[in-house]
């Protein structure tokens, strides 16, 4: 059963999951730090005067699969470091990250997130094989138009399209303002969708980065995430900020600037970020309860140029 603590599918926006593939393509091989600039090919993501997601929404999240409190833990202290408010006194942070996003028509104002109610579903109670429809149906428990639902499989669940064609999904929801899918690539694809935490599967081969949260797939989890919710906020319709075709794939804030992490990335490389000197984990932001994470750049329209945190 599922356990709750609180049709038609119009525009999918997936995470292609040959992110290195992508980011050779990319003209961008450089990036900037929040501070500073330095040389970087402009890019441009046109406006499409469509509705944009902005004031303040709750995440809810449906857990779909057995996860441990710690993997829940390392998804649900991300969330809730999205906030202006969060306690992280050190920086770069989470939030500052997010911030970019006000960048996006700031005349409308920001886009405040905080954790709302969670379902928790380890009974498999759809099995576990899912199609794309059983991930609208499990995006449709928690209703409220001022509410993104993020739903998340776990590592033994496989889903139409992962691996295949995507990491995760975003489109606008029936019942809330938008819903996100993203998997647990752990087992099934690590070097597809949890790239820089394993060698990736095409492109340049180079040494994994260590997760920051000793856990491939739920780091790489956090990443797919980032980058479905940027784009779920900035373009949740199909009428807001991406480049290229809108039914295939469009560049959207984040995965627009695929495969940057930090300063001097380029094809097959992160990018300079900074690594823990007593565990050796790479990160880029700060987060709540003492967490690293590592987040990818997102596209500035002020700037025109995919900003990163190092």
């Amino acid at each position: 059963m599922v356990r709750s603590t609180s049709p038609a599918l119009t525009i999918t926006i997936s995470i292609f999951i040959f992110c290195v593939l992508l980011f050779i393509e990319s003209s961008t091989a450089t990036t900037r730090k929040l501070s500073s600039l330095v040389q970087q090919t402009p890019l441009i993501l046109k406006y499409h005067n469509g509705p944009l997601l902005k004031g303040n929404y709750s995440i809810n999240l449906i857990w779909y699969g057995k996860f441990t409190r710690s993997q829940q833990s390392t998804i649900v202290d991300f969330i809730q470091s999205l906030s202006p408010n969060a306690p992280t006194p050190s920086q770069p942070s989470v939030a500052s990250w997010w911030k970019t996003t006000d960048n996006y028509n700031p005349k409308s104002g920001p886009t405040h997130l905080d954790l709302g109610s969670q379902v928790f579903d380890d009974k498999y109670d759809m099995g576990r094989s899912l199609k794309s429809s059983d991930i609208i149906t499990l995006s449709n428990i928690i209703h409220g138009r001022d509410q993104i639902n993020i739903v998340l499989t776990a590592a033994d669940v496989t889903v139409e399209g992962f691996c295949t064609s995507r990491c995760g999904t975003h489109a606008p929801g029936k019942f809330a303002a938008t819903y996100i899918w993203v998997g647990n690539s752990a087992s099934q694809c690590p070097g597809q969708c949890a790239w820089p935490f394993h060698q990736a599967v095409y492109g340049p081969s180079m040494p994994a980065l260590k997760a920051p949260n000793g856990d491939v797939g739920m780091d790489g989890m956090v990443i797919n995430i980032a980058t479905l919710l940027a784009g779920a906020v900035t373009n949740p319709s199909g009428g807001g900020f991406y480049q290229g075709p809108k039914k295939n794939a469009p560049m959207e804030a984040v995965s627009a600037c695929t495969g940057m992490f930090g300063s001097g990335a380029y094809p097959g490389y992160p990018g300079r970020v900074p690594v823990d000197p007593k565990s050796g984990v790479s990160y880029n932001a700060f987060g709540l309860n003492g967490r690293k994470y590592l987040l990818p750049a997102m596209w500035d329209p002020i700037t025109s140029l995919c900003s990163t945190l190092s």
